[in-house]
């Protein structure tokens, strides 16, 4: 066994013009004061293999190389600073451009044969060189005072590449100025949220902000003029969506007091019912409640079982709960403060059965007991929203006077003669439900501000917390961690899609309510909202988990009020229909959009006809698409248009087609569309991805400044690619990706977070979410006090 070589000094490496370009690597092989066996024989082979080197500058090369003899501290200290002198101003992307730049033109290393010998070093210590000697630069610049100096991110010190300010007021329009007197309220009592409240204070605090905001007139908003409103129902979105900021627990009482209550009383009643009820229904001064869900019906309206029998003898309704599971359930204001309800029920004339219809009906006399026949129970503690009082109730033969049925669509006179100028019972069931479209849009648009105020919290936390970093080196935020970025920025990005796609839903929606339709919200709007509700309410839901995860121990604070915001925003899955039922009905209003084109074809005929033409529907799958990678192709908005619109265009036919053949193999259309509901909602997802991505394209589009419009480009393109690979299982079997592609995306989305995280605060803080709002602690709150919410 031969003896160690002693390696020679590293003045003589620096001596050497063969030697002097190989330091940057020598000093990071023994970096740790060790060279394993392993690493010296990928790290040693091609430098010793090199040609060109003559045997003394071999041999002395070998004495670095050798395992058996590492140099001294001493050594390894000047071989650092030796690095340090030659490295200069710029640092390489690696340490073979390192090394090649020290090369001299005639040198061997200067060559290509000594580019693949020196690539095949680097490789062979596995470490990324340019990262390496940037670290090595921070480090020694750190280390004069010795103490361990934390890394601040540019985001944390410099000034965003856009106007925030200007960002922030162009997010609060439209109706900035009644965004801005709800944020005012929400930072007073009894608006602020308090986790320690008990439950029968909270809900008395509850009441009492909702009588304020009906003393404010934020109660009206949706009315006409001559009830003290101001004929917007925009407005009255924006109104319920900036008091999602807030307590939800607020935020859906006053739903439920002034937009189902109250809305249902307007959208289904007529002039005498609007006089007589509404002026004390927006005063708050006649707490009331929507009683439709049933303990055994709850998206099944159409087979509700309470019942309104038209009595010819005395000329009123008689309402009754048939049996026990048929009582009202989840009623909001029921169990304190509600003393009328709209109620549904099978309207039942001269014994036939007309459908589902609404009757006012009295709950509770002046001291607020329960009228005779009438039971009414507290459902009692909940996961969340402990400030609302919602309860069961049950009809025993209660008497309900003619003048309370609400006859915009079907009246009953004083004969008993029953009237509808929508003949089918069907029609005019869907018709009614339509004119109820705007709680979809409101919880779509509250829950947009629930997973603002999460990721409000959490990215600041993130960008302040730190926790580890490179060996010898200080701490660094956890945001710059990829998986961090991976698990707050893409829910960023579609938090912003969603944004822009519901404030688009709620204007026109506003524009369709005043063009004075005669059958509520029209079939595409009611599609799109339940579309927007179910992804945002989910979105909303999966965001706070991960918001709370992202904080660690401080996610799981009470005060913090993720938790309690995540209890609240559950139930957003629920109601107003539960999400599953709304995307099948979206995807049914997909299946008949043909309609119009090809006349009034019922579902299984436009699902025949769909299916016959499903060749000629899908477009032909460019061949060179699924291969290309590179990153302009992958960040093309065109690419992600042209994605989302043959995935949406290829699941709504292959859905036709499946049912089509269980129909044509005798299963019933019930159960066909049973078991193809994973189809449905495939397709549901599919078309709300598009939808949002066109929404956000347009967001910015319409962007104030060059600077915002290229911030919200990158941001979408985050959006659109994260969600192409949420789904890449898919494209990859339908053969839009190959495999790739698929990776190359997924890189790509790596590089698209690196990007936002330098501007991910700025883009909260444009949301505009006050710190007395956001109750934010110790720290967590920043610059969201600008002059209007997001």
């Amino acid at each position: 066994m031969t003896s160690p070589t002693p390696p020679i000094s590293v003045d003589r490496l620096l001596d050497s013009d063969a030697l002097r370009p190989l330091v940057p690597l020598l000093h990071f092989a023994w970096s740790d004061g060790r060279l394993s066996t392993g690493e010296a024989a990928a790290f040693r082979a091609p430098l010793l293999g090199m040609p060109g080197l003559d045997e003394e500058v071999r041999t002395e090369l070998a004495g670095w190389l050798d395992d058996r003899n590492p140099p001294t501290a001493a050594e390894l200290g000047r071989l650092e600073d030796a690095v340090l002198e030659l490295l200069g101003d710029t640092i390489p992307p690696t340490l073979t451009a390192f090394a090649r730049a020290l090369a001299d033109p005639g040198s061997p290393w200067a060559g290509e044969a000594g580019e693949v010998a020196l690539s095949r070093a680097e490789h062979g210590l596995g470490l990324i060189g340019g990262e390496a000697l940037r670290d090595l630069v921070d480090r020694r610049a750190d280390a004069p005072d010795g103490a361990p100096v934390r890394r601040r991110h540019p985001t944390s010190e410099g000034d965003p590449p856009f106007d925030v300010d200007r960002l922030r007021e162009h997010l609060a329009l439209p109706h900035a100025d009644l965004r801005r007197r709800v944020l005012d309220l929400l930072a007073t009592e009894p608006f602020r949220f308090d986790p320690e409240t008990p439950r029968p204070e909270r809900r008395e605090r509850t009441l009492e902000a909702i009588r304020i905001l009906a003393r404010e007139g934020l109660g009206s908003l949706a009315y006409p003029a001559e009830y003290g409103g101001a004929d917007s129902p925009a407005r009255s979105v924006a109104a319920f969506e900036t008091l999602a900021f807030g307590d939800m627990s607020v935020v859906v009482k006053y739903g439920v007091q002034f937009g189902l209550w109250g809305g249902s009383v307007y959208q289904l009643g007529t002039r005498s019912h609007h006089e007589r009820w509404l002026p004390a229904i927006v005063r708050a001064e006649l707490p009331g409640c929507f009683a439709m869900t049933e303990i055994s019906h709850g998206s099944n309206v159409r087979d509700l079982e309470t019942i309104a029998r038209w009595d010819p003898e005395s000329g009123d309704f008689v309402l009754h709960t048939p049996h026990e599971a048929a009582g009202k359930e989840w009623i909001g204001n029921a169990a304190l403060h509600g003393r009328a309800a709209t109620v549904f029920a099978q309207l039942h004339v001269d014994g036939k059965s007309h459908g589902i219809h609404a009757l006012v009906v009295p709950l509770r006399d002046e001291a607020g007991r329960p009228l005779p026949g009438i039971r009414i129970e507290d459902d009692g503690a909940k996961e969340g929203l402990n400030g609302v009082d919602n309860g069961r109730i049950w009809f025993d033969r209660v008497r309900v006077p003619r003048e309370n049925l609400l006859d915009r669509f079907a009246s009953v006179d004083e004969n008993g003669v029953y009237t509808s100028e929508i003949p089918s019972s069907g029609r005019r069931f869907f018709t009614m439900l339509g004119t109820l479209v705007g709680g979809r849009i409101s919880i779509a648009a509250a829950s947009v501000s629930a997973a603002k105020t999460a990721l409000t919290i959490a990215i600041r936390y993130s960008d302040r917390r730190h926790q580890f970093g490179p060996s010898g080196r200080p701490e660094i935020p956890i945001l710059d961690f990829t998986t961090q970025q991976r698990l707050l920025l893409p829910r960023l990005a579609e938090t912003w899609a969603l944004h822009h796609a519901s404030r688009g839903l709620v204007d026109r929606y506003d524009r369709h309510l005043r063009a004075g339709s005669p059958e509520g919200a029209g079939n595409e709007i009611e599609a799109e909202a339940a579309a927007l509700k179910a992804r945002a309410s989910r979105h909303a839901i999966d965001t706070l988990q991960a918001a709370r995860e992202s904080m660690g121990g401080r996610g799981y604070r009470a005060d913090n009020r993720i938790g309690q915001l995540k209890a609240d925003v559950d139930i957003f899955a629920t109601f107003e229909g539960a999400n599953v039922a709304l995307q099948q009905l979206a995807a049914k209003s997909l299946l008949l959009r043909y309609r119009d084109q090809v006349g009034d074809l019922r579902l299984w005929d436009m699902v025949r006809y769909i299916a016959d033409r499903a060749g000629s529907r899908v477009r032909d799958l460019d061949p060179v698409t699924p291969r290309k990678t590179d990153p302009a192709h992958l960040r093309d908005p065109e690419m992600h248009a042209a994605a989302f619109q043959w995935r949406e265009e290829r699941l709504l036919h292959s859905v036709a087609r499946r049912m089509k053949s269980l129909i044509d193999d005798g299963i019933d259309s019930f159960d066909a569309l049973n078991v193809c509901q994973d189809h449905m909602v495939s397709l549901a997802e599919a078309w709300t991805d598009r939808i949002l991505f066109e929404a956000f394209r347009d967001g910015v589009a319409r962007a104030p400044t060059p600077a915002i419009s290229e911030t919200l480009d990158t941001l979408c393109t985050l959006f659109a690619l994260s969600r192409l690979e949420a789904d890449r299982g898919w494209f990859l079997e339908a053969g839009w990706f190959e495999p790739a592609k698929s990776k190359a995306i997924r890189t790509e989305v790596n590089r698209l977070c690196g990007e936002i995280r330098e501007i991910a605060v700025p883009l909260v803080d444009a949301w505009g979410i006050p710190d007395d709002v956001l109750q934010a602690p110790d720290g967590l709150s920043g610059d969201g006090t600008g002059p209007g919410p997001a």
